[in-house]
């Protein structure tokens, strides 16, 4: 038993640290300068996090204007994350997705603005049953502009519903792409259970309740 206390009081003191090193590099992350992508062949980017990629991925892509939606993972302070290392909740970062869209048909403003009508906007740390820090709410600036938009959105919407709003805002970095099977999921796989049972009703709620002159008319 002698022997047992001091291994497990290192054990405990290194983990302490490694925690201590990784809130650190994650705060770097917050407080970093933004990184402005900039428009190619007239298209821009945006970066969101909301809960499950699946999810996000079809809810932008049912957008007028948005011409596609890539999965990924952004917000943390590791290199080359990938969905079992994003899944320990170690890495700082969320399960993202790269918004590629044409501004002359929608803006920024209506980007943020979908992002806040497909969720749910008081939950931390998750969406519905996926929770952990992987999945949390992160909105990424590009700029300066971009920013006093997000705040402004977050703070009008915290008032109208007299709540307090989970998405944090975050300085845009680096977005990772993820792996190749996870691109498209709902697109390629609709019978799979998580996208018949939470994907597609998140996604019908949102089309029901968002002005349907921003939506894409559905295929016949």
């Amino acid at each position: 038993m002698k022997q047992i206390i001091p291994i497990l009081a290192i054990i405990i003191l290194f983990s302490c640290q490694n925690n201590a090193q990784s809130s650190k590099k994650q705060q770097a992350v917050i407080n970093a300068d933004p990184i402005e992508v900039s428009i190619k062949n007239g298209k821009a980017r945006a970066y969101f996090a909301s809960g499950c990629f699946w999810c996000v991925e079809a809810i932008y892509e049912s957008v007028k204007g948005v011409e596609e939606s890539i999965s990924g993972y952004s917000g943390g302070h590791t290199k080359s994350p990938t969905y079992g290392s994003s899944n320990t909740g170690r890495t700082g970062h969320a399960e993202a997705v790269e918004i590629i869209y044409d501004p002359k048909i929608v803006s920024f403003e209506t980007l943020v603005d979908v992002y806040f009508a497909s969720q749910n906007v008081t939950q931390v740390n998750g969406q519905g049953n996926d929770r952990g820090s992987q999945y949390r709410s992160i909105i990424f600036y590009q700029n300066e502009e971009q920013k006093q938009i997000i705040l402004k959105k977050k703070a009008a919407l915290a008032k109208q519903l007299d709540v307090e709003i989970a998405a944090e805002v975050y300085p845009f970095q680096k977005f990772w792409v993820a792996e190749d099977y996870h691109q498209d999921y709902e697109k390629l796989h609709p019978n799979h259970p998580y996208i018949q049972n939470v994907s597609i009703p998140r996604l019908n709620r949102f089309k029901a309740n968002f002005p349907k002159e921003f939506l894409k008319k559905a295929a016949h």
